[in-house]
Formats: C-alpha cells, sequence, structure tokens
C-alpha cells in the first residue's frame, strides 16, 4: 500500500513538473523569482523532448509499481498517461519533436512578455 501510494506520488510530482515547465513562464510575469526554478525545469523539459530522453521519474515510478506487485508500463509518462488522450495513435519521435517546440516556444514568448513589461516599467517618465 505505502508503495503504491508513493508511485501514484511520482506521478503526482510528474504531472505538476510538466505544468509547471509548460506554464512556470506565466508565474514568472507575476513572481519574476520563479525563473530560478523554472529556467532550468524549462530547459530540462525541451531537452528530454528534443533529444528523446527518458524522464528519471518514469523509471522511479515504474520500479515502485513493480515493489507494489503492480503492473508497470512501457514507454515514458507522457506516452503512457498523455499521449493515448491527446494523440491515440501513439507518441512518436516528430511527436515529440513538436512537443519539445511548443514548449520552447510557448517559454520564449512568455519571457518575450517578461522582457517587454520589464522595459515598460523601467522607462525613466518625462513630466
Amino acid at each position: 500500500m505505502i508503495l503504491s501510494l508513493a508511485a501514484d506520488g511520482v506521478l503526482l510530482v510528474h504531472l505538476l513538473f510538466i505544468i509547471f515547465v509548460l506554464l512556470g513562464g506565466l508565474l514568472v510575469i507575476r513572481w519574476r523569482g520563479i525563473a530560478l526554478l523554472h529556467l532550468p525545469a524549462a530547459v530540462w523539459g525541451v531537452t528530454v523532448e528534443l533529444m528523446h530522453l527518458q524522464c528519471p521519474l518514469t523509471p522511479l515510478e515504474n520500479s515502485l509499481r513493480h515493489a507494489a506487485g503492480e503492473a508497470g508500463y512501457e514507454g515514458g509518462f507522457i506516452e503512457h498517461y498523455l499521449m493515448p488522450v491527446i494523440y491515440p495513435s501513439g507518441l512518436t519521435e516528430q511527436t515529440q519533436l513538436w512537443l519539445g517546440t511548443f514548449v520552447l516556444v510557448l517559454n520564449l514568448l512568455l519571457y518575450g512578455l517578461l522582457v517587454v513589461r520589464l522595459k515598460r516599467n523601467n522607462r525613466p517618465r518625462s513630466h
């Protein structure tokens, strides 16, 4: 039971991390200090997708599930949990490249918005 709950906890952390990678730039616009956490997370997320790497949380979750007597799964978190919902045909290398590019472009746009806001706020005001 404990190992099963631990696996579910890893699953939840994994999902929250993915959401943070995707949308953390929105938090940075409000709280700039979050960038110290978000930038490395976004770089990691883009790198994992573009280089077809496996996130270490996937084997951790699988090993906890096996230790709890449950079945693990093949492939990665996105392929197992999200792709069946978004792309029923499965995860391909091309899809991974699109996902990685989407994360990169989304975050570049959000950080670009932050830079524009900072420049606007730092302009000297004329009387």
